[in-house]
């Protein structure tokens, strides 16, 4: 949450430095639209990513898979979830559950590394790291994940940042050209030699920046729950059926 307020900022800013003087004085009649006006002080949010909140002049910005709160005149940033006090509803998770069904439903299984079994019970979306210890010891574990079924898709998040170890080695282990055997020896601390190729690594760390993640093992149900960090899975597969029952009754 506190990258994507960073983000939202920081393209605030960008645009406030950025602006042509005559662009920035009042608009016309026909941008008095309050979503027109919001979407004028972020670079990149649309019109369309911008839509009245439950609160009168409020409105939430969509940014990804994250919800920001603008005032009207476009004035007032919110930073913080939005809450129902009558039904203790968290209306800022539930948009963001929303867009994340939907990003996660555009992702091409190609560019990730799955291990899937036979009979498919539950899907997850791991953004993962080769150099992170929880990660290595969910990995560990992948063969009674399938056999609990559980089938994992692997996105790259090697945490460490861009023209890193950590981030050559991803990219390795992307290039290769079994890549279930590399992530398996990577995440053993075996070095992985594959050929240089173009990955997905740098839109996949970008996408999991847009997500919210804070930390990997970050994991992302196809109902849009995440779980956050590691368990053992008999834990993990105990929680994905509650919040798969949780959703079934809303």
């Amino acid at each position: 949450m506190k990258g994507f307020y960073l983000c939202l900022l920081a393209a605030l800013f960008a645009g406030a430095w950025s602006a042509n003087p005559a662009a920035a004085a009042e608009p016309s009649a026909k941008s008095l639209d309050p979503r027109a006006v919001i979407a004028r002080k972020f670079p990149g949010v649309k019109v369309e990513n911008v839509r009245p909140s439950p609160i009168g002049g409020v409105y939430e910005v969509v940014m990804g898979a994250d919800t920001a709160y603008v005032s009207a005149d476009g004035r007032y940033i919110i930073a913080g979830d939005m809450y129902e006090i009558d039904t203790r509803k968290n209306l800022s998770e539930a948009r963001r559950v929303v867009a994340r069904v939907k990003t996660l439903s555009k992702l091409d299984e190609r560019e990730m590394i799955v291990f899937a079994p036979a009979k498919v019970k539950h899907t997850i979306t791991v953004f993962t790291d080769v150099e992170c210890a929880y990660c290595r010891k969910l990995h560990s574990h992948i063969d009674e994940l399938n056999r609990l079924g559980v089938k994992v898709r692997y996105l790259a998040y090697p945490r460490a940042g861009p023209n890193t170890a950590d981030w050559g080695k991803m990219e390795a282990v992307w290039c290769a050209k079994d890549r279930q055997a590399a992530i398996t020896q990577a995440k053993l601390g075996q070095p992985v030699k594959s050929e240089r190729c173009t990955t997905p690594v740098a839109k996949q760390y970008q996408l999991g920046e847009d997500m919210g993640v804070q930390g990997t093992p970050a994991i992302f149900t196809t109902d849009g729950d995440y779980i956050a960090g590691y368990m053992p899975p008999a834990e993990l597969v105990k929680e994905l059926d509650q919040l798969k029952a949780a959703r079934a009754r809303e």
